[in-house]
């Protein structure tokens, strides 16, 4: 399987909607496409029976009407939560949607699509690998839809490399550490994902020296975004969707 190349969107709509929706929804998804975005980011963890879905959080209450660790709630059971009242009353009965209704949605919008693994704590390797088992399964219903996967969890990464070797790879960290060549080597990464607060003008460079696409959450001010750009930042993820103009990249 040949993939599309990934090309960094100058901005990356942060858990699908950014603040706009009710976060890793199909209804972000379409507020993204609306606002011109081309590229989103999302989280995926597995259900209790082993399917990826999104969801940030390793449980239920922050964002939907159900209780309990995810890990241990079946997928009928979490697609039948609401993901949305949370949010606004506007958006009462949105549902949890699984991975594979997301990408559906993705090549329908003509979005890129930057899948972050997000395993519950002891699912790393699992997660990884049920993440990359059903995009190689399913990759003929996704052609053309530039996908890209990214990990705070190396063994989650390692995994997904293993059952999805062509799936291009980004290493998510908080700062960058002092043996992040060696990490993106180990993992044979395309990029290295990072937190803006943290970031150095020297650091982009070196990075950008070495070949390695450098983009960075979560930035919500376009002055922030700016003085990043002037650093050699390739991206940045973003929740406030409505303050930046994605047609001008």
């Amino acid at each position: 399987m040949s993939w599309p190349r990934w090309n960094y969107s100058r901005y990356i709509a942060h858990r699908c909607g950014g603040a706009l929706a009710p976060e890793n929804t199909l209804a972000g998804l379409h507020l993204a496409a609306r606002l011109g975005f081309r590229a989103v980011e999302f989280d995926v963890m597995l259900s209790a029976d082993g399917a990826p879905l999104l969801i940030h959080d390793e449980t239920l209450e922050r964002t939907t009407d159900g209780g309990g660790r995810v890990a241990e709630t079946p997928l009928l059971r979490l697609c039948q939560l609401d993901a949305g009242r949370q949010h606004h009353r506007a958006y009462a009965g949105e549902r949890l949607p699984t991975l594979q209704q997301t990408l559906d949605a993705c090549r329908a919008l003509g979005l890129a699509a930057n899948i972050e693994i997000k395993p519950a704590t002891g699912f790393e390797a699992e997660t990884g690998t049920a993440v990359g088992r059903l995009i190689e399964r399913s990759a003929q219903d996704w052609q053309g839809v530039p996908l890209l996967f990214s990990s705070f969890s190396e063994t989650a990464l390692a995994a997904a490399r293993a059952a999805a070797p062509a799936l291009p790879r980004a290493l998510l960290v908080e700062a960058i550490p002092a043996d992040w060549r060696e990490r993106l080597q180990q993992l044979e990464c395309l990029a290295l994902h990072c937190a803006a607060r943290h970031l150095q003008a020297e650091q982009v460079a070196e990075i950008a020296a070495a070949g390695y696409p450098l983009a960075c959450y979560t930035v919500n001010r376009p002055e922030d975004a700016e003085r990043l750009f002037a650093y050699g930042v390739a991206a940045v993820f973003t929740d406030r969707l409505d303050l930046f103009d994605p047609l001008r990249e």
